[in-house]
């Protein structure tokens, strides 16, 4: 172990389960506290940290998204969780989803807590336009609707993905597509014409050119692509048709596609003159799926587990004339970002708010990517455990990431740790355990001390769901038409894809 690790882990306490304040190191620095731009926050859903040609893909070609990569701050080791609703939750409150009552992407344990503060509410609150265009998945029923979590304008699908179904309150309008949509737009549906993510952009493009100019806006774009099922425009098939396995080239193209609209939203901001009033952050929500098979940055793992290749994200950082390009190397997080963006729009947050954070602002390192970043323990698991089964899933599929190392526990039941050296082992494939087990013990205490704080926050666990999904209900309420017995217990039949693919 080098100097370096000894010396901080007696600090590992200072760091855990959200107790923790921003350090020194995130003390506000006045070159980006209070600029207040606009802020464009782009998440889509299931594309890995390899599947974009900047970071190495050999087939795959995203020359807009290649070009925030270009011209922005880049994070080289930024982390999220290992599935979509948690990263959104975390994203969205500073902390770690599980204390706001995500561990699943169903069965009710996707819905966001009630009483977690979240990042639009607070910009709201500062003056920004607020919106969100594409994927929610924190809550289908009425109280959990992003207009009752701070944003004004909402243009969403329901579930996980478009055309999903499960029992409860997870599910989309009836026999939903990614061809022209319907969408429900501030509490009604209306249909669309277009592909999923066209139409998505097209609406976030359309809302920030009603309400530029007056106050500065924050719009989240959401795509489901390229989660499946993987319709795609048939020319964007086409372009890797050939080339790579057929699931490969549709998920590929539905990237193609996706890359289209980014420079499409770049041009726009361009006319507008509104390039260097804009902070545009680019991230995907958990690790690869499709893509894995071809090229996975020379990482292990996968969306759904554990490893570095299932939690490492993209994140670019785009503001011309304010953030020079360049690497930043230090560990950061989904959970970052909240208390980022409140400190560059200026925003009052709540002294009982900020307490519980996990995250800390990224602002010194936007400033200077080589500012001093003590290290901090960060956590992850899958959740997912069958429901009422958290205390017996405590060591399944989770992992703490300390500075370059992660402790991984892939088994199902007793906590086995497996530790790993990241920047010389980015596959995984020498474990260190043996050779530090000063390390694990330190590490396994604090992740042992993390569990039990989340306990209070995991208030889904034995929730009971509606007789039928809030989006089916309103649906047929606007348009009328009668429920099928399977749709009234949940399940839509026209699905073409399995459950395990859609979660």
């Amino acid at each position: 172990m080098n100097d370096r690790a000894l010396f901080w882990l007696p600090v590992l306490a200072a760091f855990l389960i959200g107790q923790s304040q921003p350090s020194a190191a995130a003390a506000p620095a006045a070159a980006l506290t209070g600029r207040r731009p606009n802020i464009i926050l782009i998440l889509t859903d299931d594309q890995g940290y390899g599947d974009l040609s900047c970071h190495g893909n050999p087939v795959l070609r995203t020359p807009h998204l290649d070009r925030l990569h270009a011209e922005g701050r880049r994070f080289l080791d930024f982390m999220v969780s290992p599935t979509c609703s948690p990263t959104r939750a975390a994203l969205l409150t500073g902390r770690h989803e599980f204390k706001s009552g995500v561990t699943h992407t169903i069965y009710e344990r996707e819905r966001l807590a009630l009483s977690a503060v979240t990042l639009p509410a607070l910009l709201k609150q500062t003056g920004y336009h607020t919106g969100i265009f594409g994927k929610w998945h924190l809550g289908d029923e009425r109280q959990y609707w992003p207009d009752r979590r701070g944003f004004e304008e909402f243009f969403i699908h329901g579930a996980g993905g478009i055309g999903q179904t499960y029992p409860g309150s997870c599910g989309d309008a009836p026999d939903n597509h990614y061809f022209s949509p319907v969408i429900l737009h501030n509490g009604r549906f209306v249909p669309t014409t277009g592909y999923c993510t066209d139409v998505f952009f097209t609406q976030a493009i359309t809302w920030m050119e009603r309400v530029r100019g007056r106050r500065p806006f924050f719009a989240m774009i959401t795509p489901n692509a390229p989660h499946t099922p993987l319709e795609v425009p048939p020319e964007y098939e086409a372009l890797y048709a050939g080339r790579v396995p057929t699931n490969v080239a549709k998920f590929f193209g539905m990237i193609a596609n996706l890359d289209d609209n980014v420079g499409r939203l770049l041009a726009r901001l361009q006319v507008w003159g509104l390039e260097r009033d804009t902070l545009i952050i680019f991230m995907n929500d958990n690790g690869g799926t499709q893509g894995v098979r071809l090229f996975n940055a020379g990482m292990r793992g996968q969306k759904g587990t554990p490893y570095w290749g299932g939690v490492r994200a993209a994140s670019f950082w785009r503001w011309p004339g304010v953030l020079p390009p360049g690497d930043i190397a230090p560990l950061a997080a989904h959970v970052d970002v909240m208390p980022t963006l409140l400190e560059i729009a200026g925003a009052r947050v709540p002294p009982t708010v900020a307490r519980q954070w996990d995250g800390r602002s990224l602002v010194p390192l936007l400033l200077e990517p080589s500012a001093p970043w003590p290290d901090r323990c960060l956590f992850t698991h899958l959740g997912r455990w069958p429901t009422g089964k958290a205390a017996a899933a405590k060591y399944q599929d989770c992992s703490v990431r300390y500075g370059p190392y992660q402790m991984v526990s892939a088994g199902k039941t007793s906590g086995i740790w497996e530790l790993y050296h990241l920047p010389t082992d980015p596959g995984q494939t020498n474990n260190l355990a043996g050779r530090h087990p000063e390390l694990v013990q330190k590490l396994s205490a604090c992740y042992d001390r993390w569990w039990e704080a989340i306990q209070p926050g995991l208030i889904n666990e034995m929730a009971v769901g509606p007789k039928i999904n809030p989006f089916k209900e309103l649906y047929w309420r606007q348009f009328g038409g009668a429920p099928t017995p399977q749709l009234l217990q949940g399940m839509n039949p026209q699905l073409k894809f399995s459950p395990d693919a859609l979660r």
